[in-house]
């Protein structure tokens, strides 16, 4: 069904007025509890933060991004890759994809120490953290799609003799976009996680420093209200990067998979 104009402001207005009574009542229970700001500051006093820490948060936050990015990028190429690989040779499917799932179920908290020890170069390893978890939802969602294709279409291609890489680009691959699409907006969340955990683990001062890393300075000085503000930031990065995914996602696939789009009554 379409969507009415007033369906759309609804539903943008009601999480807005949620979370704006939401915070009007941390305001008021900090202020009339006189709540110390060490302990849990007031969202004005945590906008105020944001304002004066601005050039330090946003050089953070700048940096946290890049690894972030980059993890995703280095994921959607080598995962799409490697998934292309897999759904031509089974093979080779059942020799990588085990390893894929190892890596993937093993808590990256427990393995970043390795990392930051093996690699000497500290945003090569944050890098790799990143990766690492933003890694196998794309592999999985892209094989997914390349070995689901109708098989109605499949046996259409060999009547006609399309070879195996015509059949792979223009039969597999369409089918396969928005398994790879939903598997990028999944990893786009992950390797913000991955970032930020390997910052964590890390934890390296210096002139390019994450917004994992201003948390942490914060909390030893104790400074609550920057360590909401950084939080705040990162929570705001990753609600950005699922919305361009999506945005995305929409483009690629509103005129070319007709099943993704509201049909009008």
């Amino acid at each position: 069904m379409k969507t009415s104009p007033r369906q759309s402001v609804i539903a943008i207005l009601t999480p807005v007025l949620a979370g704006a009574a939401f915070l009007a009542l941390w305001e008021g229970a900090v202020r009339h509890t006189a709540t110390p700001a060490y302990i849990l500051p007031a969202p004005s006093l945590i906008a105020e933060t944001l304002v004066r820490d601005r050039v330090l948060l946003a050089t953070s936050l700048l940096f946290t991004l890049k690894v972030t990015l980059a993890a995703l990028f280095a994921a959607a190429v080598g995962g799409g890759l490697l998934a292309v690989l897999c759904a031509q040779s089974p093979i080779l499917e059942r020799i990588l994809f085990p390893f894929a799932v190892v890596l993937q179920v093993t808590p990256i908290v427990a393995i970043a120490p390795l990392i930051i020890i093996w690699v000497n170069n500290s945003l090569v390893a944050l890098l790799i953290c990143a990766w690492i978890v933003a890694f196998f939802p794309i592999l999985a969602n892209t094989t997914e799609g390349l070995t689901s294709v109708d098989r109605n279409l499949q046996a259409l291609f060999t009547l006609y003799g399309a070879n195996r890489w015509q059949t792979l680009l223009y039969l597999k691959i369409p089918t396969a976009l928005p398994y790879f699409l939903t598997g990028l907006r999944i990893s786009g969340g992950l390797a913000l996680i991955g970032a930020v955990v390997g910052e964590f683990v890390s934890a390296a001062g210096g002139q390019e420093t994450g917004l994992a890393y201003r948390i942490m300075e914060a909390g030893y000085r104790l400074d609550i209200a920057r360590m909401f503000a950084a939080l705040l930031l990162i929570s705001l990065t990753g609600i950005v990067i699922f919305a361009a995914l999506s945005c995305l996602s929409w483009l690629l696939l509103r005129r070319w998979h007709g099943g993704t789009s509201k049909t009008e009554d």
